[in-house]
């Protein structure tokens, strides 16, 4: 266990982020695989929301951004071939 008051804290903030970063996560998964089964006019109203989602979280280095990059790009081609 920690011994300085500055530990503790940082363990209670590490574990604050660590369940945003995981709802966030989730729910962007969930957007992500709403808007592959979706039909096309549902999914060209999804797409931005769920590009911006995609962007947030590359932002704030929840997942990488490559990562990023290629989901939306396979979610663009998706979309298009509808």
């Amino acid at each position: 266990m920690a011994n300085h008051k500055s530990a503790l804290k940082r363990i209670r903030s590490n574990e604050t982020k660590r369940l945003r970063n995981r709802y966030q996560h989730k729910t962007t998964r969930n957007a992500i695989k709403k808007l592959r089964e979706s039909d096309k006019k549902e999914a060209e109203a999804l797409f931005p929301t769920v590009v911006s989602m995609l962007d947030k979280l590359a932002k704030n280095n929840i997942i990488h951004s490559n990562k990023a990059a290629n989901l939306k790009s396979q979610l663009a081609k998706h979309v298009a071939s509808l």
